[in-house]
């Protein structure tokens, strides 16, 4: 990528444009993306998006590990919402094992995810407010997000990189006082969400830098592939949780929200919308949680109870097995696709009927969104690109993997 520096790819149109680098080190690309922009004056005539800066090359990694080890890697490609990661990873597995996940693991799943979901949404909407200018949400949200963090943590041992999903259920039973302090939490989001709406929603500065600002038409936005609420504040009505269930999404009732105006102010109405609908999908599942285990019934693939380690022969062998050797997955190919935070998350995984999967490719909504960058600016001011790039929620680290 160092030869992009000195030779832009973009060469000046007429004598009064002029090629502008922004990024990769700007503070409103949240990471680091390269814009190339031609400009004749204030106003963007064209734009592309360089990428490849954060390049960790994690799907080639996946084929040297077992199927267990990818886990946290999956992880690493979008750090705000690992564990909507972690499942679309174990879903993938699961399906080509044919295994049947509990009841209560399913549920749990769906729980954290959700509160996955409106975390992510919470560094979106502060970061984004921050970069339009708007300093006080950005503390406000990072409050609620602060006490998200320390519920991973006390589920999972870990504030960020959570890897708490397992190939056949969950990696552990929630300790003693979490699904209390869940409760907690939920119980006072809303109010929480009133204040962010109360900063921002009818604030003339807000209004004026988000309305009527970087229109998507839902025909672009079909065309390019765009997916998540870049897409539905577009007008297409379109979530995989209700449209393509998984995880037991079909038990839950919540709203999609919708908006048809296309701008970066409808996609923040709705992000701000599934906040509270992720709220109310954490309640549901702490009043409707099932009993019984939280792991498949899967010996060779599902690593066993301690307590059966210390008694049993065969829970010890299986242990060490999985352990030092992997489970095989039957030969096959498999693509899952869950509803992440931004978009249609998808994972492609083959097998060779070996421990290790043969391929693993990430279709990631953030890559695909990002094409839509150039739509929402040419035509537009320079000083709206940062209200554009903000309004797509994209994460260099899963475009570029």
């Amino acid at each position: 990528m160092a030869h992009m520096t000195t030779t832009p790819v973009i060469e000046p149109g007429q004598d009064r444009t002029m090629i502008l680098n922004m990024g990769p080190q700007h503070p409103s690309t949240h990471g680091v993306l390269r814009l190339i922009l031609e400009i004749d004056g204030e106003n963007v005539v064209r734009m592309m998006p360089d990428i490849g800066y954060l390049h960790t090359g994690i799907e080639k990694t996946c084929e040297a590990k077992f199927y267990q080890q990818v886990v946290p890697l999956t992880d690493r490609i979008d750090y705000l919402c690992p564990l909507t990661n972690n499942l679309c990873y174990v879903l993938a597995a699961e399906k080509l094992l044919g295994m049947e996940i509990p009841p209560r693991a399913q549920w749990i799943r769906v729980m954290l995810n959700e509160l996955t979901r409106i975390n992510s949404h919470l560094v979106w909407l502060g970061t984004h407010a921050l970069d339009i200018g708007a300093m006080s949400v950005f503390l406000y949200c990072f409050r609620e997000r602060e006490d998200l963090l320390r519920i991973f943590e006390m589920v999972s041992g870990q504030r960020m990189m959570t890897s708490y999903f397992r190939v056949g259920g969950l990696a552990l039973e929630p300790p003693l006082g979490f699904f209390d302090r869940v409760k907690h939490f939920a119980d006072r989001f809303p109010e929480k969400v009133d204040e962010y709406e109360g900063l921002l929603t009818s604030n003339p500065i807000w209004v004026e830098r988000t309305k009527n600002v970087a229109y998507l038409s839902p025909e672009d936005g079909i065309a390019i592939g765009a997916t998540g609420p870049t897409l539905r504040a577009s007008g297409v009505d379109w979530d995989l949780r209700r449209d393509m269930p998984y995880s037991s999404y079909e038990q839950f009732q919540f709203k999609v929200p919708v908006r048809a105006e296309g701008d970066v102010f409808s996609r923040y109405m709705v992000r701000v919308e599934e906040l509270r609908e992720s709220n109310k999908i954490v309640q549901q599942a702490l009043a409707g949680l099932p009993e019984g285990p939280i792991k498949a019934e899967s010996p060779k693939v599902v690593l066993p109870e301690r307590e059966k380690m210390k008694t049993q022969m065969e829970a010890l062998i299986y242990h060490f097995k999985i352990i030092t050797e992997g489970f095989t997955v039957p030969a096959g190919e498999v693509y899952q696709a869950i509803e992440s935070p931004r978009g249609e998350m998808g994972y492609y995984v083959v097998s060779d009927g070996t421990a290790k999967p043969y391929r693993v490719h990430m279709r990631s909504p953030s890559f695909v969104n990002l094409q839509a960058l150039p739509k929402m600016c040419e035509g537009r001011l320079i000083a709206d690109v940062v209200a554009a790039i903000g309004s797509i929620d994209i994460v260099l680290g899963e475009i570029d993997r």
